[in-house]
């Protein structure tokens, strides 16, 4: 059986992905796990594996974001499981509270498999990206980080955006090497 695309979820079943966010939020508040997921009564689509990235703004601000590169679990507990890792164990910020829960906003990105680009310089690989459209995963000296294509709206020069993620990475800005990986990928985004 040939997989079915993420690109053909519907309003449904995106609506379904966002209130289970919600829900596992919810409930992590109450109970300090993510919800329980009954898989088996949502679409097909929505039990197959699926890569997401669960991102939580308050008033258009940053409150976490946590995520995974590569698919391994039914798209929906993928879901339920990030957006509690990103109201709750995000190291960057306090676990959410019950006053922040009602002004949360969700958003999910789905990402589709990363795959290589190849290049030979720094300035080939920043010709060969597409702001707004790309994802990147970085690798260098055993050190890894990842910007997801919505990051182009705040850093919008793909010189920046690469600069950028070798900071993330844990590497310095101007770091070129012979040893450094890029990988491609893009999201469907929800909502």
């Amino acid at each position: 059986m040939v997989p079915m695309s993420f690109t053909e979820l519907s309003r449904e079943e995106k609506q379904s992905l966002l209130d289970i966010a919600r829900q596992s939020i919810h409930y992590g508040l109450q109970h300090h796990t993510p919800i329980p997921v009954a898989i088996e009564q949502f679409s097909p689509l929505l039990q197959q594996k699926g890569a997401s990235f669960v991102t939580l703004h308050i008033h258009q601000q940053l409150r976490g974001c946590i995520g995974t590169l590569e698919a391994y679990q039914p798209l929906l507990k993928d879901v339920a499981d990030h957006a509690f890792a990103a109201a709750f164990n995000d190291h960057r910020f306090p676990p959410l509270t019950e006053t922040e829960a009602p002004d949360l906003d969700i958003h999910i990105s789905i990402l589709t498999p990363a795959t290589p680009i190849y290049f030979q310089s720094e300035s080939d690989l920043i010709n060969q990206l597409q702001p707004g459209i790309d994802g990147l995963i970085l690798e260098a000296k055993y050190k890894k980080g990842t910007f997801l294509p919505a990051v182009w709206e705040s850093l919008p020069d793909p010189k920046d955006f690469l600069n950028h993620l070798k900071i993330k990475a844990g590497l310095p800005g101007h770091y070129w090497g012979d040893d450094i990986k890029i990988y491609r990928y893009h999201t469907i985004s929800i909502p």
